[in-house]
């Protein structure tokens, strides 16, 4: 066999490296949740939810908040983070309830689809009576999940810094969330491009800012975020503000998915959104796949 000079052999292993860094930044497309995505398996191993709680300096009390650690969690190791957020009616156990999203990350855990990762599920009403009774609508619990940006920036999150192995870089900090919590993480997620590379949004609700205060520099949003998300069910009565931010988006050539599926405001959206979201973050994205992203049937 004729023996290859060192040029050709620089070249032979620029063109694999090449490969094996284009191979690295071709993440398939997610595809809509099947069947069974949301059971509990018995025969795979499980993460585990825990309450902890913490002191709010934003609050001026000790609030509470789930967290999830996954399957194998081990202190010696760092994990990058996902804070979830609830809706107006709910509370940190809204998600848990009602959405379950530690059995639709063991099952993903289990099919090699999603980087390990810790879920911190906050109460995302920020204020001493953070209860979800009573009249949910009442100014003062409205303004409740304003006030819960500061809380999550100047309380949560350090205290999750200081008691967990995790990154504290913004490229490993993830925030989604449904209903009010969609649009809190709209509201924060890109109003701090600076904290967070990942955000999330499902079926955001009426808090949700307008997307000229959401994004006055959109140049800054193309440079500083790895995946913007935004889902909802194509009858949910509050669509318009995910298609409105989904639309400034595209005349500013923000880079997005925006991806609406059969449904209304419900979990049975928001748990496709948590299934299809979290196997994308964290991991190497190829912004030439967003427009791919649309409902389908087929697997």
């Amino acid at each position: 066999m004729k023996k290859l000079t060192k040029s050709k052999q620089v070249l032979v292993a620029a063109s694999m490296l090449f490969l094996l860094t284009t191979t690295a930044y071709s993440q398939g497309i997610v595809t809509q949740s099947r069947p069974g995505f949301d059971v509990v398996r018995a025969d795979i191993p499980h993460g585990k939810i825990d309450t902890i709680s913490y002191e709010s300096k934003t609050v001026g009390t000790t609030r509470r908040t789930l967290i999830y650690t996954p399957p194998g969690y081990s202190a010696s190791k760092k994990y990058p983070v996902l804070y979830l957020l609830h809706g107006i009616g709910g509370d940190e156990k809204e998600w848990y309830n009602g959405g379950h999203p530690e059995v639709i990350l063991d099952n993903l855990y289990a099919q090699g689809k999603v980087q390990p990762m810790i879920v911190v599920l906050p109460n995302g009403r920020a204020i001493k009576d953070d209860r979800a009774g009573g009249n949910i609508m009442a100014p003062d619990k409205v303004q409740g999940f304003a006030i819960f940006e500061k809380d999550l920036l100047n309380d949560l999150i350090p205290f999750i810094e200081s008691k967990y192995p995790v990154f504290t870089d913004k490229d490993h900090r993830a925030i989604a969330g449904l209903s009010m919590g969609g649009g809190q993480t709209l509201n924060f997620g890109l109003g701090h491009l600076d904290k967070f590379s990942w955000v999330g949004s499902f079926s955001a609700a009426p808090n949700t800012k307008t997307p000229q205060e959401l994004l006055p520099d959109p140049d800054a949003a193309k440079k500083q975020l790895k995946l913007l998300w935004i889902s909802c069910g194509a009858s949910d009565g509050l669509i318009t503000y995910s298609k409105r931010t989904h639309e400034y988006l595209a005349e500013k050539g923000v880079p997005h998915i925006y991806y609406i599926e059969p449904g209304v405001h419900d979990f049975k959206v928001w748990k496709n959104g948590l299934y299809m979201f979290s196997q994308l973050i964290f991991k190497p994205v190829d912004v030439s796949t967003f427009p791919k992203y649309v409902y389908s049937e087929e697997k």
